[in-house]
């Protein structure tokens, strides 16, 4: 009987990893084939002849070692202002006690509820009236705080440290010198964690950056796959072959720092 339980788990999540792995293939194969071949015949087939130059085509076709770079500035700094702010706002929750601060955490769980479309235009509007459209501001700023961060990182900070908390202001340390030398160190897995979600979140991100730039000079990666398409249709292997490059550095940065997610993420209780 267990054989049997452990046989068909492993079959379900075999099924789960191939069904995972599909997309990815499909577009490894879509971009080595020759335009004319993209759209016929069956999706996952070998190429009869591999179009390498498929890559070299698409990375000349559009300045992705400008976009390359938008993306790195873009990512790196929304991801250490909302590492930052979380830290902060979630030893704020859970450390200090001041008036409002139930209902204050209460409001932002609630905001967690508002999906991020319907948020698009009121800041549309905001960044207009500041005249930052169409700058690195717009790309950054609305982004250097993230309430599920806060959430996570408070789940983390709220374990049993308050022993060591009381014990530090004790000893004569301020709540500073407590937040950075012994909670950020001891949580340091879930912060990772978080910082890696925040990582892949801001490189991934398409929408916001499509509205709010208007120059080539400020578009970002997942941006720049626009440029193969048209109202006349797609070029699917370049366009197959680009989003490659977009996906490539996530892929390996996840490989590398995957214990980091899973730990950090179980350590803040987080389910589902």
């Amino acid at each position: 009987m267990k054989i049997t339980k452990l046989t068909l788990a492993y079959l379900l999540l075999t099924l789960g990893a191939i069904t995972m792995l599909l997309p990815f293939v499909w577009m490894i194969l879509t971009s080595l084939q020759p335009a004319t071949a993209a759209l016929t015949g069956p999706p996952l087939r070998l190429p009869h002849a591999w179009q390498w130059l498929n890559y070299s085509r698409a990375w000349h076709t559009a300045p992705f070692a400008r976009y390359c770079l938008n993306s790195l500035l873009v990512t790196l700094l929304t991801t250490a202002g909302q590492v930052i702010t979380s830290i902060l706002a979630a030893f704020a929750f859970t450390h200090l006690r001041f008036y409002g601060r139930r209902l204050l955490f209460n409001g932002l769980i609630a905001l967690m509820m508002v999906p991020g479309e319907l948020l698009l235009i009121p800041n549309f509007v905001t960044m207009t009236r500041l005249h930052w459209v169409d700058t690195y501001a717009a790309l950054i700023v609305p982004w250097l705080a993230s309430i599920f961060a806060m959430f996570t990182l408070r789940q983390a900070f709220s374990g049993p440290t308050f022993t060591t908390y009381y014990a530090a202001k004790l000893d004569g340390a301020s709540d500073w010198q407590y937040l950075w030398q012994i909670l950020v160190p001891a949580n340091r897995s879930t912060i990772t964690a978080v910082a890696i979600l925040q990582l892949i979140g801001s490189w991934n991100a398409f929408m916001w950056p499509l509205i709010i730039t208007n120059s080539e000079t400020l578009r970002t990666l997942p941006v720049g796959l626009v440029t193969f398409t048209s109202e006349t249709g797609a070029d699917y292997p370049l366009l197959m072959a680009a989003t490659v490059f977009v996906i490539l550095p996530l892929l390996i940065l996840y490989l590398f720092l995957q214990k980091y997610i899973i730990a950090g993420i179980t350590r803040a209780n987080l389910k589902g």
